[in-house]
């Protein structure tokens, strides 16, 4: 019987391929108004995207530079989407 591994679809950036894996990892959200990513700051979804990077790098990326890329993009994000108005207005 063929047995058949589900795969990521293919990513054509690191940051792109990032992103995938902080969506799949639950780490982050995109706000459904305007489309921005959202850190959720969940530590356990932010060290589940560290395994996945670590586990399964993009191809011809070492497992350190594969977390250092989720690390990047995470650290770019906010918890907040800049478009949505402010609840403490």
């Amino acid at each position: 019987m063929l047995m058949t591994r589900e795969r990521r679809p293919a990513i054509r950036t690191l940051r792109g391929w990032a992103v995938s894996v902080l969506q799949e990892a639950g780490a982050i959200r995109e706000c459904e108004e305007h489309g921005w990513m959202q850190d959720r700051a969940d530590p356990h979804a932010r060290e589940r995207a560290f395994d996945i990077a670590r586990r399964d790098p993009p191809p011809g990326t070492s497992p350190e530079e594969a977390i250092t890329d989720v690390r990047d993009v995470l650290d770019s994000i906010g918890d907040t989407c800049p478009e949505c108005p402010s609840e403490a207005a």
